[in-house]
Parts: structure tokens; sequence; C-alpha cells
């Protein structure tokens, strides 16, 4: 068979544009793993691969080389690609600021806020983005036209759903799911988490839910998280055959320790939540203990999985004054909502918490909205709409927000070490006079403060940040001087390719993304809702 399955290097591809959409029973079923181990598994069988995802709401998020902001679960899967990351991968981005409305980026900038009705409804407040005010439905060209640019550029492009395709209230304008399959021609694989339990109800609920235009499109299922012996399993699989016509493309065990990139900073667990990756022992003497405080709307919070990398320091969630006594760091992480994330602090007791422990010398660390609730005070017309708000006031720093958004790949030098980074924010830091400065920010005392995410993936200037943080610990906490962070995120990668290519069946997949939607799938009843398209 020609085309991406006889792939090598750069040559000899009979077949351009091949895809595939990786959908989902229900919301964490696994869509961005399988995505990403696709991805990977192609890649290193030398095909030209992209990831996609029409529309992503997270409050995780990344800048490309050309300064747009995507979803960081899409940029973790074009390094899952070994390709660069662009906006072409992730045309709509919703970032929450609350239960019901959601900054809108197109194309990697934002173009106005909407509610939930507006969005999904398409009715909203004006905004520079003309297509915005339409709704979803009218953004379905922008995205479409983003794949297609994508599919003439790579041999394959694997998509991404969101949620489930089965949520039939949304799906006259779902531009996600079902939808993009039907507007883009492009068969679907249906993930569902058996660890929850329920999957095959959930796979024969789904495929039942969806119009007969819909499931002509829907080819197969992938079982993931399973425990246990295969075999037991296989009867069932057999059944779900017969029921619905369609395959089960693998079944993939339940790993721990992923460390992928997550999506919704909105469901963390806030207490005592510890990072999936394994604690390591300590290469020195003891251990660092690092808090960091689950703020309202946190956002891009995986700037701590480099610290919890590192051998003997552990890594928690935390939302209670008591939580920080026996911390060695508190890190303030980013959030959407930087006067929101004050007044949670100043409710908890955990605002005193952290000026008692600035006055006695011991380590914080914020940043971005964190770097900002640190400062003197905080003037803002635009996220919140609160005016003048009176910051926590440890570090000499007056913040303005502004209608434009920062989106930036700086690069600098800290504590005599290179450091790289990405800015995404409206606050604008007017710095006054400090100890030192620090990347963007500042430091006073032990109290550090930058707009800068992702500067502890800069090994040299994670290591000498943490002998500070220790040194003021007083900790006998000694880095070890081997840890690559990029070579870590690299080998996670690598096990979701393996999860692929050890318990898929990839030949089918190959068929999939090659030869597209298959012919003759059956029809199963009782089929989508009157109405339903």
């Amino acid at each position: 068979m020609s085309g991406i399955r006889g792939k090598g290097g750069t040559e000899g591809s009979g077949v351009r544009g091949g895809g595939l959409l990786v959908a989902g029973t229900t919301s964490d079923a696994g869509k961005s793993v399988v995505t990403a181990g696709i991805c990977r598994w192609l890649a290193r069988k030398g095909v030209s691969v992209a990831p996609f995802k029409a529309q992503n709401m997270s409050l995780n998020s990344f800048v490309t080389r050309e300064g747009a902001e995507i979803g960081r679960a899409q940029a973790m899967q074009a390094a899952a690609a070994r390709v660069e990351p662009s906006a072409l991968m992730n045309p709509v981005l919703l970032k929450p600021g609350g239960d019901r409305s959601s900054q809108v980026v197109l194309l990697g900038k934002p173009v106005g806020e909407l509610s939930a009705r507006g969005y999904f409804a398409g009715s909203g407040a004006p905004s520079p983005g003309e297509r915005l005010s339409a709704g979803r439905e009218a953004l379905l060209g922008t995205v479409t036209e983003c794949l297609e640019e994508l599919r003439r550029t790579h041999d394959a492009v694997i998509c991404e759903g969101a949620g489930s395709p089965a949520e039939i209230n949304l799906r006259r304008t779902d531009i996600v799911n079902m939808g993009l399959a039907r507007a883009a021609g492009l068969p679907v694989v249906v993930v569902g988490d058996i660890d929850r339990g329920g999957v095959f109800a959930s796979f024969f609920g789904t495929t039942a839910l969806l119009s007969a235009a819909d499931q002509r499109h829907v080819a197969a299922y992938l079982v993931n998280k399973f425990r246990g012996d295969v075999s037991l399993l296989e009867p069932g699989l057999e059944m779900l055959r017969d029921l619905t016509g369609r395959p089960t493309v693998g079944v993939l065990p339940f790993a721990h320790g992923l460390g992928i990139d997550e999506e919704d900073g909105l469901r963390v667990s806030l207490r005592g939540a510890v990072r999936e990756s394994v604690v390591a022992p300590p290469y020195g003497a003891d251990v660092l203990r690092i808090a960091v405080a689950a703020v309202p709307l946190m956002s891009n919070f995986t700037d701590v999985d480099a610290l919890a990398a590192e051998p003997g320091v552990i890594v928690r969630f935390v939302d209670r004054p008591e939580e920080l006594a026996d911390a060695d760091l508190v890190v303030l992480p980013g959030t959407r909502g930087t006067v929101r994330a004050l007044e949670w602090l100043r409710e908890r007791g955990l605002a005193d918490a952290i000026a008692r422990r600035a006055a006695e010398g011991r380590p914080v660390l914020g940043v971005c909205g964190g770097f900002q609730a640190l400062g003197e005070r905080i003037e803002d017309e635009v996220e919140s709409k609160a005016g003048t708000v009176a910051g926590l006031g440890l570090l000499p720093v007056r913040v303005r927000f502004a209608a434009g958004k920062t989106l930036a790949r700086p690069v600098g030098e800290a504590l005599g070490e290179r450091v790289e980074g990405y800015e995404i924010h409206h606050g604008v830091a007017e710095l006054l006079e400090a100890e030192e400065p620090f990347l963007d920010g500042c430091r006073v005392g032990s109290v550090w403060g930058t707009h800068w995410h992702g500067s502890l993936e800069s090994d040299g200037f994670r290591r000498a940040f943490l002998r500070r943080v220790a040194a003021a610990a007083g900790r006998a906490f000694v880095p070890a001087p081997d840890t690559r962070f990029g070579e870590l995120r690299e080998e996670q990668l690598d096990r979701l390719g393996d999860l692929i290519e050890e318990h898929a069946d990839t030949d089918a997949l190959l068929r999939l993304i090659e030869e597209g939607v298959p012919e003759g799938l059956p029809f199963v009843p009782p089929g989508a809702p009157g109405g339903t398209p």
C-alpha cells in the first residue's frame, strides 16, 4: 500500500494530507494523550505529521515563535510530532474568565470576551473579529481553512475533538467534533476511559445519539486506561462490534506518570494534589517542599512541572494557610483573574500567611498573575474592571491592565544562567526600586516575581534558583546536576508513542488516515433526536 504507510525520511509519500479525528465519549477520556501518541508514532516512522484542535477551552496556553497564543496541549502534541507549533494547530482558544464567560483567542490573538450563551448561541458583544459575534458556526470556515493548510503541508493531520461528539444540545454549532469531521471528510476514532466504568455503554450510546450523517464518520473505537487481562475484555469488544458494526482498534493500558500538559485549570484538585511525576530520592541530604497556591482561574500551572521533575522536590497544590507551614517555597502561579485571586488569598488567610513568610525571609515566587498580586497595587479596568486594588505589597511593583495582551517569547539571563520563557498577560508592570532584577521582574529579600512562564524549564537557571531557595529555607538540598527537563519531556512523549505502537492496531489506524471514512458503516438506532443535524 502506498502513502504514509511506506514513507521513510522525507521521501516517497504517495498521499498527502491524510487525516483522522480522535473524539472521546467524555472529557478526559484521553483524547490529548492518544492524539499525541499517534503523532509521535507517525513521526518516528518518518511521516510528516501535525496535530490540530479546532477549538480548545483551556487556561494553560503557550506562545508560538510568531507570537500566537494556542493551547499548551497542542504545543505538546506539536512536540510529539516533532514540528514547530503554530496558530493553525489551534485556531480557536477559549480562556475562561469565570463560570459563564471566556476570552476568545482567534488565530492566536484575543478578539473579545463572550458569555457561554453568546458563543454557543451566536450572539454577544461586538468585537474586532467579525466572525466572532456570529457565534461558533461562522467560525467553521476559519477552522477548515486552517486544517486544509496543514493537510497541504503535511502527510497526515491528527485532529483532537472536545468533550463528547454526542452533546446533542450543541451539535448545530459544533466545529470541533462531528461538524469538523463532516466538513473535512475525516474518519473518527472514539476513545473511551474504561477506568471510569461503563465504557461499552459509552461507546454504544455515543454512536446511537448521532445522526445518520454523523455516524457515517464514526469508524472505530479505542479503549483507554485498561487494567488487567485484555482477554477478559475481548468478548465485550466482539459484542460491541456486532452491535455497531465498528471495530475496536486498540486497548491502551493504564499508565502512571505520563505527565503531559493538561488543558483545564478549573478542574485541578485543590488539596494535596501532587503532579504525576514520581519523586526520586534527593541528590543531597534533604528534600525541598513546594506549595502552589491553587488560586481561582489558575493558568499555566504547568510552570511547576519542571520543579516536580527534580529529584527530591515535592510539589503540591494547597488552599489553606496551615498547608504552607512546612513549605520551603510558596508559588503564586498565573491566573486569568488577578484581582479575584487576591480576594481569594485574603478570604482564606493565605495572604497573611504569605506576608509572614516574607517577613521571616522564607521564599515566595510569583509568576505572571502571581507576580502582579505580590505588587503594591493593581489598576484594572480590563480584566475584573475593579479599578484600583491593593496588592500584597511584597514587591515594589505597580500594575496597570492594558486592553492589548503581551504575547512574547523572551530570552535573557538571571542568576548567571541563560533563561527562555514566554509571556501571556494584560498587566503592565511598573518596577520601582528593588534589591535585584529578576528576569522582567524583581527580587526583594526572599520574594521573587516575574511575568515569564516556562523559565524553570531552563535547566541551569532552575538549579541556580533552587540553590537560592534551599539556602534561604535552611535545607541541605542539592539540585541534581544531570536533570534535563527537555529530555524528560521527550521520554514522556516516546512513552505515548509506545502506547500506540504496542497496544493499538496500527495497520487499521494507517488505513483510516490514508483512505478516509470506510464505506458501508451501519446506522445504529435510534440516532439523533429530531432536528439534530
